[in-house]
């Protein structure tokens, strides 16, 4: 099966976010950092993983990203 560009960097983003599950909120830029992604192309990805509320956001100097729910209840669609 052949992925899309952001649908692989969804999934490292996701990946990431449940690795750091439990630990609060993690900033984008840690993120692209930790996967070698690029930060800018992170900010598109990220849209449709809140939309579809897999994803939560928090603005501020403890804002950043986590996951909506423990990394065990995400499931395929």
């Amino acid at each position: 099966m052949k992925l899309s560009t952001r649908a692989r960097y969804g999934a490292r983003m996701m990946f990431e976010l449940a690795l750091h599950y439990g630990e609060g909120f993690c900033l984008l830029k840690n993120i692209a950092r930790d996967e070698d992604l690029p930060e800018q192309y992170l900010t598109q990805v990220v849209i449709p993983l809140r939309t579809r509320g897999l994803v939560v956001s928090e603005r501020g100097m403890k804002g950043g990203y986590m996951l909506a729910k423990p990394p065990n209840e995400i499931t395929s669609p």
